[in-house]
C-alpha cells in the first residue's frame, strides 16, 4: 500500500502508543528508529541549517510536530540572524494536511517553510507501512 510521509509518521506514533499499551517495547524501538529514518529526510539546508526536529513528545497521530530554525541572509549574502519556528501538522478534510508555522514572519518566512514542509510531508513513504503481528 502506498502512502504517504506525513501518514507513516502518524501510524508510527499509532504504533507506539500501541506497543506501550501491551508492553511490546521490541517493537516501539524499532517504530522509534523507523521514524528516525524517515526523519533522515527531512528539511534541511538552504535556510534550515540546524535540520529539523521531530518534537515527539507534543505529536499524536493526529498531530505532528517539528521544530526548524532558519538562518536568514541580508542583502549582500551575509547570515544576519536565526528566527525559530514549530511546524504543526493536522488533518484537513479538503486538503489532506493543514501546516500552521509558528515564529516570526521574518522575510515572509512562513509561506516559504509551509511550501517546504508541505512537499516532504506529501512525498510518497519509501517503503511500506511495518506493525507489529
Amino acid at each position: 500500500m502506498k502512502t504517504t510521509t506525513y501518514a507513516e509518521l502518524s501510524l508510527k506514533l499509532l504504533a507506539i502508543q500501541n506497543c506501550v499499551k501491551v508492553g511490546n517495547f521490541e517493537w516501539k524501538e524499532r517504530h522509534e528508529e523507523s521514524i528516525m529514518e524517515i526523519m533522515a529526510s527531512s528539511p534541511s539546508g538552504s535556510g534550515i541549517d540546524n535540520g529539523t526536529e521531530f518534537l515527539a513528545s507534543e505529536s499524536t497521530p493526529e498531530r505532528l510536530v517539528f521544530s526548524a530554525d532558519f538562518h536568514h541572509m541580508d542583502e549582500n549574502g551575509m547570515y544576519d540572524g536565526w528566527t525559530e519556528h514549530t511546524i504543526i501538522v493536522t488533518p484537513s478534510l479538503w486538503n489532506k494536511i493543514h501546516i500552521r508555522i509558528t515564529g516570526r514572519n521574518r522575510n515572509d518566512i512562513k509561506e516559504y517553510l509551509c511550501e517546504i514542509f508541505s512537499s516532504w510531508l506529501s512525498e510518497e513513504a519509501e517503503e511500506p507501512i511495518k506493525t507489529a503481528a
